[in-house]
């Protein structure tokens, strides 16, 4: 069993930046491509980022040239920094760690109001 857990959001004005941290128990983090979602009120959790076992990345078009994912593997956490936050950023994140297809771990999420 694996346990994730986030970093605190917060309360950040439109154009500011924050960076979220989200720590893995265990040995097999390494491993395994690990993701960042979120959740706005009334809508779908959707996929922000992805970052592979080798460090490769991936973000939605929303985020693309704004937020930032990586991961060190030495201290079993993956990180999301956003820049340039928007209202629309304003949502629940939620770290994952993928083993395959839907299996997988969670974080309880972390919310992140932008907002002035």
């Amino acid at each position: 069993q694996v346990q994730l857990v986030e970093s605190e959001g917060g309360l950040v004005q439109p154009g500011g930046s924050l960076r979220l941290s989200c720590t893995a128990s265990g040995s097999i983090f390494r491993l395994y491509p690990m993701h960042w979602y979120r959740q706005a009120p009334g809508k779908q959790r959707e996929l922000v980022a992805t970052i592979t076992s080798g460090g490769g990345t991936s973000y939605a078009d929303s985020v693309k040239g704004r937020f930032t994912i990586s991961r060190d593997n030495a201290k079993n956490t993956v990180y999301l920094q956003m820049n340039s936050l928007k209202p629309e950023d304003t949502a629940v994140y939620y770290c994952r760690l993928t083993l395959s297809g839907a299996r997988g771990y969670w974080g309880k999420g972390t919310l992140v109001t932008v907002s002035s």
